[in-house]
């Protein structure tokens, strides 16, 4: 079942923000020190009259990865072509797709983490020399050709920084990490959003639905979207502090943005496994989950909260997170926690973790 709150793009997320979408970086709400580093490294180019040197974006899905390229391609008054890591099955593809580029071209690819190596391969020396090399032939008449590039920008964005390569890492001239967004920046988002939709949304109104935003503009502009509709079915059109949160106490959509999901996955590590260590692929399958929905959709947000801890021996609630369900916290369990070294992800976002660091899958702790 798709959640209300999962950061997923959707197909009704398309259609909604694509009307949405801000266009520049001075329309752009929110990450302002990622919007700085880009507005000169913009300009920089622009002044030189260069392509702009790679750029790479990273951290949690639906905060704007996408957009910000749109608005590096249309800053530079270039053509963007959009396509993703799973999408690039084969080197021929990429050489396709590199070779129909112009001068100064964006070149965006979403999920960068998930290309295969042989593509990757590729991909390199397209990055670094602006040429690729394609063999011709079969056997002992087989023969290398090099086929130049146009000076061309590649975008990339991934969820799991910690999953690229090294090589491909390094070739990124820029690195960015977009971070959730405050409450200040939800309430901006929630009141351009309105506005662009005719939607009446007041102060207090706002400020319900950006609480419970998950700090993520998709999942605001869905909200907002599915409030508008009980507004106008039960209240009028206009979305107040009341309508608010009796659509979204319809939603199960809780103050702080908890869906039944997010509950699950807390309750099952504090009701089964007395509130954890647990191990990630343990957890997977005691809440009937992929292990990497996990990793990359509940606990990001989850670890923002303060609701859970990754430790060397698994995940962790903590008394937030008890307090938050309404459980007791007990001296055994306060004693256990209290024992355990937590550790979070690093500056970059979506390390393994307790995962096999070198293939990113999860590794049951002993």
């Amino acid at each position: 079942m798709e959640r209300l709150v999962g950061t997923t793009e959707r197909e009704e997320d398309r259609v909604l923000e694509t009307s949405l979408r801000p266009r520049t970086l001075d329309e752009y709400i929110g990450q302002d020190r990622v919007k700085d580093n880009l507005r000169i490294v913009i300009e920089a180019a622009r002044a030189r009259g260069e392509a702009l040197d790679h750029v790479l974006l990273y951290g949690p899905p639906g905060l704007g990865k996408t957009t910000l390229a749109q608005i590096i391609a249309t800053e530079m008054g270039v053509s963007l072509r959009i396509t993703s890591g799973p999408a690039i099955e084969r080197a021929g593809d990429l050489v396709s797709i590199l070779t129909n580029l112009k001068a100064g071209d964006v070149l965006f690819i979403d999920e960068v983490h998930r290309l295969n190596r042989q593509v990757e391969e590729v991909l390199y020396s397209a990055m670094e020399d602006y040429a690729v090399d394609i063999i011709i032939g079969k056997g002992p008449s087989a023969r290398s050709m090099r086929i130049s590039l146009p000076r061309f920008t590649l975008v990339g964005a991934t969820t799991r920084y910690a999953l690229l390569s090294a090589p491909l890492r390094d070739r990124f001239g820029a690195i960015e990490r977009l971070d959730f967004y405050d409450e200040r920046a939800m309430l901006d988002i929630m009141r351009r959003s309105a506005r662009i939709l005719a939607v009446a949304l007041d102060e207090a109104g706002a400020g319900e639905l950006a609480r419970r935003a998950r700090g993520t503009p998709r999942v605001a502009n869905r909200l907002l979207k599915r409030v508008r509709d009980y507004a106008q079915v039960r209240a009028g059109g206009a979305i107040t502090h009341a309508v608010a949160r009796e659509a979204l106490a319809r939603l199960a959509v809780d103050d702080l943005g908890l869906d039944e999901s997010d509950r699950r996955v807390l309750l099952a590590i504090i009701d089964k496994f007395d509130g954890g260590p647990v191990g990630i692929a343990t957890l997977a399958a005691a809440t009937n989950e992929e292990v990497d929905a996990i990793m990359d959709v509940y606990e990001p947000y989850l670890i923002q909260l303060g609701f859970l801890q990754r430790t060397p021996r698994g995940r962790v609630a903590t008394r937030r997170a008890y307090g938050h369900l309404h459980r007791p916290y007990t001296g055994a369990v306060a004693a256990r926690a209290a024992e355990q070294t937590s550790f979070l992800d690093g500056p970059e976002f979506g390390s393994p973790g307790d995962d096999d660091p070198e293939d990113g899958r999860p590794r049951e702790p002993r």
